[in-house]
């Protein structure tokens, strides 16, 4: 793995080689009190910069100012930039949060995941200071990574990564529970309301289906029903999950 400075937005920790082929849980944070998105241009820069860099070749950024939030991201890029990608990290599954992104990725190739997170912290860190007006580090200075071992933390992973935008709505949901009468509110929430995550591809709705590689991990939980029943689970009883302190970034 590189151990090269990750521009000067993020810096990853000296850690023993990852792996090609095995699958990382990955946090990146922004530095105290900021906030990441302020807009939903933000999210859309975010998402757009997690297609277009997840790719060996050098590319200039094609993010457009205007948006139309109905299109995927493949489908708001130029023509002449539809091209297979040579791809640095499968991303199964992502999560943009107010002030930090969940990552799930699957290695492919030698230093990819250094080398995608490094064009990450660069592109959408330079994009942010310039929009509005700043300079200096954008993410906190380690991005923070675990190693996913097997399914049941594979799935462990995937009910966390996604029901992160709960605490948006419900923000000591984790501590007291989701009362009975928010229930509804918080799955319609999840399911079709907050789309700054892969969860809304996950049941079948394009949302951004360029972004993510979906089809082993739905081979792995059991198809879209059992992907709604894990998470549906998790919101309603709080059903343990494997070894939820060890992948769960907070």
């Amino acid at each position: 793995m590189s151990r090269e400075p990750f521009s000067t937005y993020i810096m990853p920790i000296k850690r023993p080689p990852l792996s090609n082929g095995e699958i990382y849980h990955i946090v990146i944070r922004a530095i105290e009190g900021l906030k990441l998105f302020r807009e939903e241009k933000d999210n859309f820069r975010m998402v757009h910069d997690l297609f277009e860099f997840n790719n060996e070749v050098s590319v200039l950024s094609s993010f457009r100012n205007t948006v139309n939030r109905s299109r995927t991201v493949l489908d708001s890029l130029p023509r002449e930039r539809r091209e297979p990608r040579k791809l640095l990290v499968e991303i199964l599954a992502f999560c943009l949060m107010p002030n930090h992104v969940h990552l799930l990725v699957r290695q492919l190739k030698d230093g990819g995941i250094s080398k995608f997170m490094r064009k990450i912290g660069a592109g959408y860190g330079g994009y942010y200071n310039k929009k509005y007006q700043r300079s200096g580090h954008l993410f906190q200075g380690k991005y923070r990574i675990v190693h996913v071992k097997d399914d049941r933390q594979l799935l462990t992973v995937f009910v966390y990564i996604h029901t992160n935008p709960v605490a948006i709505i419900c923000p000591k949901w984790k501590e007291e529970g989701i009362k009975i009468k928010d229930l509804n509110k918080v799955i319609q929430f999840l399911e079709e309301q907050y789309r700054w995550s892969s969860y809304p591809d996950y049941l079948g709705n394009k949302n951004f289906p360029s972004v993510t590689s979906r089809e082993f991990l739905l081979e792995t939980i059991g198809e879209i029903r059992e992907a709604k029943r894990f998470v549906n689970d998790w919101l309603q009883h709080k059903k343990e999950l494997a070894d939820y302190k060890e992948v769960a970034i907070e």
